[in-house]
């Protein structure tokens, strides 16, 4: 659902809403409903949760326990003493009592607070708790931001062990107080079912929290969506979750490993072997279960730009639906087999990054550019190893030539997906393919998963590794949360000088790498 707001009411309501509180003053203005029998009441089950936020609108989510009435209350104070209380929202088992609600027409550069709560179809007095989360709008003007960025969370089967703090990398990150924060991928492994106990490389013991829904690999829309609803059991995710707003993008695991659509899968796990079904099923569910504003255009659409004020733009790219099938990727040319991006979105790209006026533009990329991803003997990523364009390398080549002659300045490249963090210059000088300027790409990961690494360089642009961090060949791989090896990344950028400053940091907030870049307006 869509609700629109008028700047100058949120801004000037008082009355209206405080008014019908009466003796509730102390919520901060919010009515509260009697309380009538507990049985009766709904619960809010996984927190609340905000997304999608620009200049103007923000997407908001809550989740109950059973078929109710989602209200809402926005406003500018934490203490809600100026407030707007917004239509309500119905929140039934089609949906697996999940309500989204899209708020338009909010004020630029403005702290919003909302309150949610849920209210019994059958009788109103019957209401949940309520649940308060926070947004910052994008600015109008120049201003300070600071955002995040990581992709990869419970996967490789380490999922929740209260033990040992939960998923503590998102707590880390909270601390820091983003305006928002990039998820760029594998936001569920739901082809990762959890085991009650797993093994660890030192002989300890990791003890996951289970639920029904991801004792298996996920296949019905249900056990998809369960795959959400278990990472918001934490109590790190659920307090991020409140206060941050997130941008989603989604990889392979949100389906099952390395898939590209068509694919017929031959895993003995899985009794639905189509992977484009499977895809539709996760696709719904990563849209019901995330504060994701919907496309009309495309529903389901991931790529999309957001304007963060005039120092940013992001794009956000979706390097898994429209793709080819995973083969040797060594096409000479160009053909239907080398797609990776798929002609709209590059398009799209291509457009967007020509009508941006922010001085930097942030490609979101769910997979790095310069690493070398195997899919058995085939290629999952883009790379293919030392050498000349070839394969799905051509759909970069079109970019990077665009971004140059176009004269684009100012981009930078943000990724996950490898299970590491890194820092590459793409340096033309040293590449195979030339004809492009020179940029960065800052890679981070996991959140909370199995840490792998270092990946094979690939030549053809050219990418110097100026950092990295990984597990040491002693230490192995897929190393538990528990080996402090979990990583995030922040960028600031100066309102004054407008430098664009990176630091790549791992889940005990040591600061790993950090690089300043200047803006080039000319």
């Amino acid at each position: 659902m869509s609700f629109r707001l008028s700047r100058r009411k949120f801004l000037t309501t008082t009355a209206t809403v405080t008014a019908t509180a009466g003796a509730a003053s102390a919520m901060g203005g919010f009515f509260m409903p009697s309380i009538s029998r507990a049985a009766d009441r709904p619960m809010i089950t996984h927190g609340v949760q905000s997304g999608d936020v620009t200049a103007n609108s923000a997407c908001i989510w809550g989740r109950a326990d059973r078929a109710s009435r989602m209200i809402t209350e926005i406003a500018t104070t934490e203490n809600f003493s100026r407030s707007v209380r917004i239509p309500h929202v119905d929140v039934l088992p089609e949906r697996d009592f999940a309500g989204k609600l899209a708020l338009n027409d909010l004020p630029a550069g403005q702290d919003v607070f909302y309150k949610i709560h849920f209210e019994n179809l059958d009788d109103g007095r019957a209401s949940s708790e309520p649940a308060i989360g926070h947004f910052r709008t994008a600015p109008a003007a120049k201003r300070n931001i600071r955002f995040g960025w990581s992709g990869d969370t419970a996967g490789q089967g380490w999922g929740i062990d209260e033990d040992r703090g939960g998923m503590k990398t998102y707590a880390t990150i909270t601390r820091h107080n983003p305006d928002f924060f990039i998820h760029s991928g594998d936001t569920i492994y739901a082809d990762g079912p959890f085991a009650a106990e797993a093994k660890m490389p030192d002989g300890d013991i990791w003890k996951n929290i289970t639920t029904e829904d991801t004792g298996k690999v996920a296949e019905t829309i249900a056990e998809f969506r369960g795959n959400y609803k278990y990472n918001m059991l934490d109590k790190n995710v659920r307090e991020f979750n409140r206060l941050i707003p997130v941008y989603y993008q989604w990889d392979d695991h949100e389906v099952t490993n390395n898939w590209y659509p068509g694919e017929m899968l031959r895993d003995d796990r899985y009794t639905e072997k189509s992977v484009s079904l499977l895809a539709a099923r996760a696709n719904r569910a990563f849209r019901e279960m995330l504060p994701i504003t919907e496309h009309a255009s495309e529903p389901g659409r991931v790529y999309r730009k957001v304007s963060y004020g005039p120092s940013l733009d992001i794009f956000f790219l979706d390097m898994r639906t429209y793709r080819g099938a995973n083969d040797a990727n060594n096409s000479p040319e160009p053909n239907d087999k080398t797609v990776f991006l798929g002609r709209e979105q590059i398009e799209w790209l291509k457009r967007s990054l020509l009508n941006s006026n922010a001085t930097w533009k942030v490609i979101a990329s769910d997979m790095p550019i310069g690493m070398v991803v195997g899919d058995g003997d085939n290629f999952e990523n883009l790379a293919n190893g030392d050498g000349a364009p070839a394969g799905r390398e051509f759909d970069i080549v079109e970019l990077l030539r665009f971004i140059k002659s176009a004269r684009i300045l100012n981009t930078v490249w943000l990724t996950a997906d490898v299970h590491y963090t890194a820092a590459h210059y793409y340096d033309p000088n040293k590449a195979q393919f030339q004809d492009f300027e020179p940029f960065w790409e800052f890679v981070s990961g996991p959140l909370h998963a199995g840490t792998f690494g270092p990946n094979a360089m690939d030549n053809t642009f050219g990418p110097q590794v100026m950092f990295t961090k990984h597990p040491t060949k002693e230490q192995g791989i897929n190393l538990p949360p528990s080996f402090g090896l979990q990583f995030f990344g922040l960028v600031d950028i100066d309102a004054e000088n407008e430098q664009f400053r990176v630091s790549l940091r791992d889940v005990a907030d040591e600061e790993l790498y950090t690089v300043t870049l200047d803006p080039v307006y000319s």
